[in-house]
């Protein structure tokens, strides 16, 4: 079946945050992350027929959706879990917050990163502690001499990983997953891993943190959600595997009172996602690929640009040189990015931005041509 990835959807002048930033402006959005794609037609299908019973009251999970989410882990990452270790949520943000809540301590994390992995700890009331990530070249990975000695001198007690990374773009190495686990194990941090983007893999093969070992699975939060993947943020559904009873029970009690239940239309909407968008998804991921070397090639044609290869996600992480206020010079420009202040500590990362390539191409390109516009004319 082929798949339209190229129509333009008018997403102005309705309820888009994405598009409404910049309403009355032209300023091409490419910097919240949902895409500029339809849903899965298998999505969009699952959601009419829901609508179209007309009763809208409380509601949850059912065996057939959880069924879903256990044969989707197993089908894609030969991850076998319990039923009882799901607990649904309705947003990874969400997750963020009661992980924070529900482990007694301070909180770690390496930076540039998405920034409620910043704001959930202040939010909760814990310390936090972070250091960069090492970068080498255009290369991103861990320093994981500076990653020991934070976490010796914090006491930290939970570890926030982004799994793939937003906003660099890596996916961890079994060896790399491996020294997390084992820096996790010595200082008896839980690992609360957000994989949200884990069916966005450009190359290779996700692997989940928790199936590093059975020891790395007894002290893991995993959050995940169908969002990203099949373009439905908007509809509130995600969830997060915890094998062990009593970290379940403590994430439990610190969502009661304040999560509330989870959207109907986002749990059906999940379950069509995982059972019946495996065609739509392989076909956007390889339309993703196409829009990820054409970004690449742009940057490398730009005077003051550089960026890492992007291993998953929709998102580049893009390094400016001579621009002393990289987001709103491309915004004068007519590209709206997020400013790289956002995602670590003061000015560590105002030199970057971050671009969503989840678009139509006539989109990106018209983008892309105006940052080059732009730099040529600086």
């Amino acid at each position: 079946m082929g798949f339209d990835f190229d129509t333009v959807i008018d997403r102005s002048g309705g309820d888009s945050y994405k598009w409404n930033k910049y309403a009355g402006r032209d300023i091409l959005p490419l910097w919240v992350a949902d895409m500029d794609f339809a849903a899965p037609p298998a999505v969009i299908e699952a959601l009419h027929r829901r609508v179209d019973h007309g009763v809208f009251g409380y509601g949850g999970p059912w065996p057939s959706l959880v069924d879903a989410v256990l044969e989707h882990l197993e089908r894609e990452y030969g991850w076998a879990i319990e039923p009882a270790w799901i607990v649904w949520l309705p947003g990874l943000v969400t997750g963020l917050n009661v992980a924070c809540r529900a482990v007694d301590g301070p909180v770690f994390t390496a930076t540039p990163i998405y920034p409620p992995f910043l704001s959930s700890p202040r939010l909760s009331g814990r310390e936090l502690a972070t250091v960069p990530l090492a970068q080498a070249g255009a290369h991103w990975g861990w320093d994981f001499a500076a990653t020991e000695a934070a976490l010796a001198e914090s006491r930290a007690k939970l570890w926030l990983l982004c799994h793939p990374h937003n906003p660099v773009g890596r996916a961890w190495s079994d060896e790399e997953l491996a020294r997390i686990a084992a820096l996790a194990e010595a200082h008896d941090l839980v690992v609360c891993s957000d994989e949200i983007h884990c069916d966005l893999m450009l190359e290779g093969r996700h692997r989940p943190f928790a199936t590093i070992s059975p020891q790395a699975a007894a002290r893991s939060i995993t959050l995940m959600a169908p969002s990203k993947t099949f373009n439905v943020p908007g509809l509130g559904c995600a969830f997060a595997v915890i094998p062990d009873a009593g970290l379940r029970r403590s994430f439990r009690r610190a969502m009661d009172g304040i999560v509330p239940h989870i959207n109907i239309l986002g749990l059906v909407a999940c379950e069509a996602a995982l059972r019946h968008g495996g065609e739509w998804r392989a076909a956007m991921i390889d339309y993703l690929r196409g829009n990820r070397e054409r970004v690449m090639r742009a940057v490398a044609e730009m005077p003051g640009l550089g960026m890492a290869p992007v291993e998953a996600t929709y998102l580049a992480w893009i390094e400016t040189t001579g621009i002393a206020h990289p987001a709103r010079f491309f915004e004068q420009a007519g590209v709206g990015l997020p400013d790289g202040s956002d995602f670590g500590p003061g000015d560590a990362y105002a030199r970057f931005v971050r671009l969503n390539f989840g678009c139509p191409r006539t989109i990106l390109d018209r983008a892309l041509e105006r940052m080059a516009q732009a730099l040529g004319d600086l």
